[in-house]
């Protein structure tokens, strides 16, 4: 389902940019905040989020879709799939645009439709449209084109390692810790913008109108909450966040990005489930 096409400015990610962003986040007050918590007494929870250079990287996956496209439902079908694999980091974004049409989106935000807007913005190409899947930041293809879809991930987990940065997560009483490692030979970028986003793990909803009334919809890993929470300057880098913030609508599985500029490439990956 194809949206209007918009076009804006691409987006450079400066010092000035991201304080703007994290305001608006909610989060200023930990602009400064780049030093390791004591670690006394503190619980770290299990996670599978050391990913990174020599350590077969996390290919990401983000969904862009709607319960009110009649297109998506194969491509949430793709994204629940692609969500059991241990090499994907897979992550779904309802998006709000298609609300007019009689069914509002029960997970929509206008802050993922801010997302797509940006990566389509960072490309240059205006490409808004649902079902939409981005890999890697990279590549964006049509959701339900699953042999597409496939090979664009093989094509990035077998180009991957050399241009990942080592990222973990861990839960230290009630902050949880976002790890990033220094910068790896290969990769020459030297600034990215560290996402962290919470997701429910598996959300059923039925339809009662518009084009997908009566179905009941199946997601995986839905996005409740994303924010910009610091900046990467190539050096190893420890953030801490207060886990009560990020939590929030039901949220248990947690993802940490890196990123170039604020939606360009995604060189660092990593997730924890609560």
């Amino acid at each position: 389902m194809m949206a209007k096409r918009h076009t804006r400015p691409a987006f450079q990610t400066s010092r000035r940019h991201l304080l703007r962003l994290l305001g608006l986040a909610g989060l200023w007050r930990m602009g400064g905040i780049l030093t390791s918590l004591a670690s006394a007494g503190s619980e770290t929870l299990a996670h599978d989020g050391r990913h990174g250079e020599g350590h077969g990287a996390l290919v990401v996956v983000e969904l862009f879709t709607s319960q009110g496209c009649s297109a998506c439902p194969p491509a949430d079908a793709l994204l629940r799939e692609l969500a059991r694999r241990p090499d994907v980091l897979a992550l779904t974004y309802n998006v709000d645009y298609w609300d007019y049409l009689g069914w509002r989106d029960t997970l929509g935000s206008p802050d993922f439709t801010r997302r797509q807007r940006r990566y389509a913005a960072w490309r240059r190409d205006a490409r808004v449209y649902t079902p939409q899947m981005i890999i890697n930041g990279r590549h964006h293809v049509i959701g339900n084109r699953r042999e597409e879809v496939l090979r664009l991930i093989e094509k990035e987990r077998q180009a991957g390692d050399c241009r990942r940065v080592t990222m973990s997560m861990e839960r230290k009483g009630d902050m949880l810790l976002v790890k990033a490692g220094p910068q790896p030979d290969k990769l020459n970028v030297h600034d990215a913008t560290l996402w962290v986003a919470t997701a429910i793990p598996e959300v059923s909803v039925t339809i009662e109108r518009g084009e997908n009334r009566g179905r009941t919809l199946r997601y995986a890993n839905v996005v409740r909450k994303i924010v910009p929470a610091g900046m990467w300057h190539g050096q190893p880098l420890e953030l801490p966040m207060p886990a009560k913030e990020l939590f929030v609508d039901g949220a248990s599985m947690c993802a940490a990005l890196l990123q170039v500029e604020d939606h360009g490439p995604i060189i660092g990956a990593a997730r924890m489930s609560m």
